[in-house]
C-alpha cells in the first residue's frame, strides 16, 4: 500500500508550480512486480489530476491579489500567458502534461474561469494519457 500512497503524492506534487516528477517512481514500481499496473496508473493519474485541480483553483483566487506588492507574478508575464491561452484555447489544456508549460496552463485555466467540467476532461485525457505511454515503454523495456 506503502508504493500507492508515494506514487500518489509523488504525482500530485509533480501536478503543482513545485519541480517534482513522478514517471521515474512510477517506471521503478511497474519493474518492480509487485504492484498491479492498472491501479498504479489509475493511483498515478488521480494524483496528478488532483494537482492540477489545485493549480486551477489557485488561479481562481490568484487575481484579487494582484495590486499587492508581494504579488509574484508581474503583470507582463500573466497578460503573455493570458494571451497565449486565450489565443490557442481550451484545446492547450492538452498539454497540460508537458514539463515547465504544463503547470502555468492549469493555473491560467483557473484565471480565466475556464468551465471546470472541461478542464478537469481534457486534463483527465492528457494526465493519464503520458502515464499510458510511461506505461508502454515500461513495457518495452521490461
Amino acid at each position: 500500500m506503502s508504493g500507492y500512497l508515494l506514487l500518489f503524492a509523488s504525482a500530485l506534487l509533480a501536478a503543482t508550480i513545485f519541480p517534482a516528477q513522478s514517471e521515474a517512481l512510477l517506471l521503478g514500481l511497474l519493474a518492480s512486480k509487485k504492484y498491479s499496473a492498472t491501479l498504479l496508473l489509475l493511483v498515478a493519474s488521480a494524483g496528478n489530476i488532483l494537482g492540477s485541480w489545485l493549480n486551477y483553483l489557485l488561479g481562481l483566487g490568484l487575481m484579487r491579489f494582484q495590486n499587492r506588492r508581494w504579488f509574484p507574478i508581474r503583470a507582463q508575464t500573466l497578460a503573455r500567458a493570458q494571451a497565449q491561452y486565450q489565443r490557442y484555447g481550451y484545446w492547450s489544456l492538452l498539454l497540460s502534461w508537458a514539463p515547465i508549460i504544463g503547470d502555468p496552463l492549469t493555473v491560467v485555466a483557473g484565471v480565466l474561469r475556464e468551465p471546470l467540467w472541461r478542464f478537469l476532461l481534457l486534463v483527465s485525457i492528457a494526465k493519464t494519457g503520458r502515464y499510458l505511454v510511461v506505461y508502454g515503454l515500461s513495457v518495452a523495456w521490461f
